[in-house]
């Protein structure tokens, strides 16, 4: 049985992950909602695709514009297949050196933002019976790294929620995928907001990762077009992972820490189990395993 063409809904289109992602679809003669605060650096791909793409203006930290994108696109085309919120940006610098307003503001784009898309497109699938979600994350989202730890924060909270998500949806046959790069060839790197202080005692730790970060800019391992065929690959699988890395760096990455984990957890593991009131029979958080 042939299956029925996807309806792609993307944010930040511009550069980028999005940008790769909405090229693949549009040369495998799928359809994409593709949105982005500058509408005019997709004016390419409008004109040679045509009805297959809606170029949509959209600012995911203003709830006003993502309702009028979402009805835009259901009218349109009546449905959405496959939500990515990809629209995200990296702060960077030790957690103390970060002010006030760029915490805020990482937060509003990288989990407010995404939380708001997820919550306005989730009626229609749950209506579906059916659907999508790929959250971008990275390999900041499971692994803290000094001198991203603002950065590090909003991709943990994302995968927070888009974890918990997942087994919400599971019974209504809608998936969630956190997908979790690491360095690919993007603009990333050069559009970083970096912290304007600079305190010398961690010139050794959030200092190294900002200059390495200015080093491995265009010369990241990772290719954005090999991302975006991973992840239409992963929207059409019968049964998607709940996470998807992509790039050795975040593997090797993950894997160092889930050991590293292990060890800890089985070093401490007399002090962490011994702390029930006496006779008290311990269950499982919610009735759930937290592995599951």
């Amino acid at each position: 049985m042939m299956q029925h063409q996807k309806f792609w809904f993307i944010t930040g289109c511009s550069t980028g992950f999005g940008r790769a992602l909405t090229e693949a679809i549009l040369e495998c003669n799928e359809t994409v909602v593709a949105t982005t605060r500058q509408p005019q650096q997709l004016e390419d791909l409008a004109q040679q695709y045509g009805d297959r793409i809606l170029v949509v203006r959209l600012d995911v930290t203003q709830s006003v514009e993502i309702e009028v994108a979402v009805n835009q696109a259901i009218t349109k085309f009546g449905r959405i297949d496959v939500l990515v919120n990809n629209a995200g940006y990296g702060v960077f610098g030790a957690v103390e050196e970060v002010n006030d307003l760029d915490v805020r503001r990482q937060f509003e784009t990288n989990v407010y933002g995404a939380l708001s898309m997820t919550r306005a497109v989730l009626p229609h699938f749950r209506r579906q019976g059916s659907g999508h979600i790929l959250n971008i994350s990275s390999s900041g989202g499971f692994v803290g790294f000094a001198g991203a730890g603002i950065y590090c924060a909003s991709k943990f909270a994302l995968e927070g929620w888009s974890e918990a998500l997942a087994k919400e949806l599971a019974p209504l046959g809608i998936y969630v995928t956190i997908i979790e790069p690491g360095a690919f060839r993007t603009a990333f790197n050069s559009a970083l907001t970096v912290s304007n202080l600079a305190i010398a005692d961690y010139a050794a730790t959030s200092g190294q990762m900002l200059q390495w970060l200015r080093q491995m800019d265009g010369q990241q391992p990772g290719d954005p077009k090999k991302a975006a065929a991973a992840m239409m690959q992963v929207a059409s699988h019968p049964n998607p992972p709940l996470r998807l890395v992509l790039g050795m760096d975040t593997l090797e990455a993950i894997y160092a820490k889930l050991e590293a984990v292990a060890a800890e957890l089985a070093a401490w593991q007399d002090i962490s189990i011994n702390t029930a009131f006496e006779g008290v029979e311990v269950s499982t958080i919610g009735g759930q395993r937290l592995s599951e």
